[in-house]
């Protein structure tokens, strides 16, 4: 969604038209309790000309398939022989199981709910990002910097709801 109507709040080139009134009226359509349903949720800005038009090599859609494939066979593998089929469906009794996290990890994650102020739901959502990231990474712990990217993604509710 556009952070305002214009679709230019916060935006570095300060096209923004609309009145404070109007972009919180804007941003109350959707409800915290409603965002917390979504597992990611990030800004992205504009891109620019000269970006669209740079020539420097980025890793290739091939490799980033290849590396998503082998984290979706890793929680294939994970999950065989239940009814869950990816870490987004995973229940209350295998988050113990599936979400090993390493001593650090754990003091990153409590930091980020009490300065957060996260919900139960958001948390298990970072859990669930922070597996997946784990998974990317071939990873079995979760471990800070796994948690620090899972929490990075969930910068909207922070940005505008949380005011």
């Amino acid at each position: 969604m556009n952070p305002c109507p214009c679709g230019y709040f916060n935006d570095p080139s300060g096209k923004c038209t609309c009145t404070p009134q109007k972009i919180h009226n804007y941003l109350n359509k959707i409800s915290g309790p409603l965002l917390d349903r979504f597992d990611i949720h990030i800004e992205v800005s504009a891109v620019k000309f000269d970006e669209l038009r740079d020539k420097e090599q980025t890793e290739p859609s091939a490799e980033i398939k290849k590396r998503v494939d082998k984290a979706r066979k890793i929680q294939s593998e994970r999950y065989k022989g239940t009814s869950t089929s990816c870490n987004a469906n995973i229940n209350a009794e295998q988050f113990e199981k599936v979400c090993i996290i390493d001593d650090e990890a754990e003091q990153m994650l409590k930091s980020a709910f009490e300065s957060m102020g996260m919900t139960a739901r958001a948390y298990d959502r970072v859990l669930k990002v922070a597996r997946t990231i784990a998974d990317l990474d071939n990873s079995e712990v979760i471990k800070s910097d796994h948690i620090l990217e899972a929490v990075q993604y969930r910068s909207l509710d922070r940005k505008y709801w949380g005011k």
